[in-house]
């Protein structure tokens, strides 16, 4: 067990390309910054693990003894558990915090407890420790901050255990851990992003652990050799964003733009139809979104529900949303008298299809 104090350090990051579509399995080209968080271990003696992010005003401290009783079942010893958010709610209760602790504290506290319990679970006795980490990184502000914390805690922890040796030799005042050190230290980081964020990319971790140019996809890393030197200014508008909040955006928005670049695509393409076009215009005034489906030319659309709406087509069908779509073209009917038209709406993966009589009981 470390007994001498240890002072770890991990850098910020900026992405060049790729910020949001890293995160469904795109190339992303991340370079480290010179601005760094810092982590100071202390082991002690006195039944307690101390933490301290005097940043954000957090100082909290828990009885090893008692954290030694716990039931910590949920977590896979000696392995990087995917902290689900059951998990993550166990976590809350052992944290202890307060319920109106900040969003950002709280989950601060519950990735370092998270490291905490899952890395130390192999000891014979949880260790008592005091860990204070401060940062030159302005946090919730793009830079990375979040990772650069997860993996300043991921190296300290594993190196007290002694899962990764000490780097630092006889006279040694800064160096680095092996490659694979590094790779267990960004694994673990990575568990503790998903902590605070839910769905990272792993992107900003990895720049964090590594450091220098990346290129980034799939949990897939390889280094820019010579990359171009650039100057690059750095902005902060100090405007607060939540990662979690706006990854999850982006991923409910993504399905209904694809919808409508891909419709306005095969328009260019010459195979819309005019009562397609009514379709994907009647459909957006109620927030929807719509596209051809097949060869085109006429034939089906298919219309992207908002969750919760009752399967259409049977008793709980709302007729608001359908009022106005009738997509019977005059010309059409005197060329083929009898002839319906249809609406085909795929609803929770259930294909529905509605006669053009049917819906003009709707409309009138």
């Amino acid at each position: 067990m470390l007994s001498e104090v240890l002072l770890v350090s991990a850098p910020g990051k900026v992405i060049l390309h790729g910020e949001h579509a890293v995160v469904h399995g795109k190339v992303a080209l991340a370079v480290a910054l010179n601005l760094r968080t810092f982590l100071r271990l202390q082991p002690h003696s006195n039944g307690k693990v101390d933490l301290s992010l005097p940043n954000i005003g957090i100082k909290w401290a828990w009885d090893v003894a008692r954290l030694q009783l716990l039931d910590t079942s949920f977590l896979e010893q000696g392995d990087a558990t995917t902290p689900t958010p059951e998990l993550v709610e166990k976590l809350k209760e052992v944290a202890g915090l307060p319920d109106d602790c900040a969003v950002t504290e709280s989950l601060a506290v519950l990735a370092f407890l998270y490291l905490y319990l899952s890395i130390c679970r192999k000891q014979r006795a949880l260790p008592s420790l005091d860990i204070v980490v401060w940062s030159e990184l302005p946090h919730g502000a793009g830079l990375g901050s979040s990772a650069a914390y997860s993996v300043c805690l991921a190296a300290a922890l594993l190196t007290v255990c002694e899962e990764i040796p000490n780097p630092l030799k006889d006279g040694d005042r800064v160096n680095r851990w092996t490659k694979e050190d590094l790779e267990l230290i960004n694994k673990w980081a990575f568990q503790g992003e998903r902590v605070i964020h839910g769905n990272p990319s792993g992107v900003d971790n990895a720049v964090s652990t590594w450091g220098g140019a990346l290129r980034y996809q799939q949990g897939k890393i390889s280094s820019l050799k010579r990359p171009p030197a650039l100057q690059i200014l750095l902005t902060n508008t100090k405007v607060p964003r939540n990662t979690r909040t706006l990854v999850a955006g982006v991923r409910n928005r993504l399905l209904k733009e694809l919808i409508d670049m891909n419709q306005h695509h095969l328009n260019a393409l010459g195979v819309g139809h005019a009562s397609l076009d009514q379709l994907c215009q009647v459909t957006r005034a109620r927030g929807l979104h719509s596209k051809l489906t097949g060869a085109g030319g006429g034939g089906c659309g298919i219309t992207l529900l908002k969750p919760g709406i009752p399967g259409v087509g049977g008793p709980g069908c709302q007729p608001g949303l359908l009022r106005g779509v009738h997509l019977e073209n005059s010309l059409e009917r005197k060329k083929r008298p009898g002839n319906r038209s249809q609406l085909c709406c795929v609803a929770l993966g259930k294909l529905i299809s509605l006669s053009g009589s049917w819906l003009s009981s709707l409309v009138k």
